[in-house]
């Protein structure tokens, strides 16, 4: 028995996937939604099955795939957005539009990566919706030059074979010892997603050029508008979004507090889960 179901409900033009823990045991009304970042094969499955059950027993659970990635309705041949920028925009759209399905009015957001700069934009455009946010390896800060690890990742489709999916999969971790037995499974699972053709598609769409990840970034006039209670939390040795970009968070966003794991790379999720569970339990009860 799994802590939470599939199901798919329409937003907007699309239909959205998402995981849903439902009702928690304990009856709060609370729910928190969970956003996944952006790498090949990516969905809301891999990156918090594990996290889910972590915080379903006080809250209600939702994890999307994000418009672009996994089950959720992807756009067809030729319908694209045409930009980072517009993909945004979309995926902004979704979020809002699928709490307004689920009758949710306010949230807490857990984005990683990518979804932790989907967050922010979320905040940014419906600040009334969002209760705080806990940004996990964030992208959409200042960045310094893209890392080895990063253009391989944008770059992904120049060998989309089983050997760069299981180097990408080493690399989001600090120690792939960590994965255990499970690293066989993440990169079928990741290999078998990637070759779906509308994964493809909307991938590419998303990182070639003229399109660039860095059209994520928020600019500081808008950070420094965010008043909302923000948990950073960064993994020291992550080469996909370095610290220095929590660190720039934290000195834009007024009411942020930033964690740094040790011997910890890009999933703190999976390779810190239980002391991340922690911190955001804490985090979300207002005792941090």
């Amino acid at each position: 028995m799994t802590d939470f179901d599939a199901r798919r409900i329409q937003t907007g033009a699309f239909t959205t996937s998402f995981l849903d823990s439902g009702a928690p045991a304990s009856g709060g009304d609370e729910v928190v939604v969970l956003l996944h970042g952006g790498g090949p094969g990516a969905n809301a499955t891999t990156n918090w099955r594990g996290f889910i059950p972590g915080l379903s027993d006080r809250y209600r659970v939702i994890a999307p795939d994000i418009y672009g990635w996994g089950d959720t309705d992807h756009p067809a041949e030729g319908e694209a957005p045409g930009s980072m920028t517009a993909w945004v925009r979309e995926r902004v759209n979704q979020i809002l539009a699928l709490l307004d399905a689920l009758g949710i009015d306010r949230a807490h957001l857990v984005g990683n990566s990518a979804g932790g700069a989907l967050s922010l934009w979320i905040t940014a455009t419906a600040p009334e919706r969002v209760i705080d946010l806990t940004l996990m390896g964030s992208a959409g800060g200042q960045m310094a030059h893209p890392t080895p690890e990063v253009m391989r990742m944008a770059s992904f489709y120049k060998d989309a074979s089983r050997e760069g999916i299981e180097a990408l999969t080493r690399w989001f971790v600090y120690d792939e010892d960590t994965l255990g037995s499970s690293i066989a499974e993440i990169v079928e699972e990741r290999y078998a997603e990637v070759h779906r053709p509308e994964v493809k598609r909307s991938f590419l769409s998303m990182y070639q050029a003229p399109t660039s990840p860095a059209e994520m970034t928020l600019p500081p006039s808008a950070l420094r508008r965010i008043r909302h209670r923000v948990l950073l939390v960064h993994g020291r040795e992550d080469r996909f979004v370095t610290p220095d970009s929590s660190v720039y968070f934290n000195q834009q966003l007024e009411n942020s507090q930033l964690h740094v794991f040790d011997k910890c790379g890009h999933w703190v999720q999976i390779e810190r889960r239980d002391a991340m569970l922690l911190l955001v339990r804490a985090f979300l009860r207002e005792e941090l």
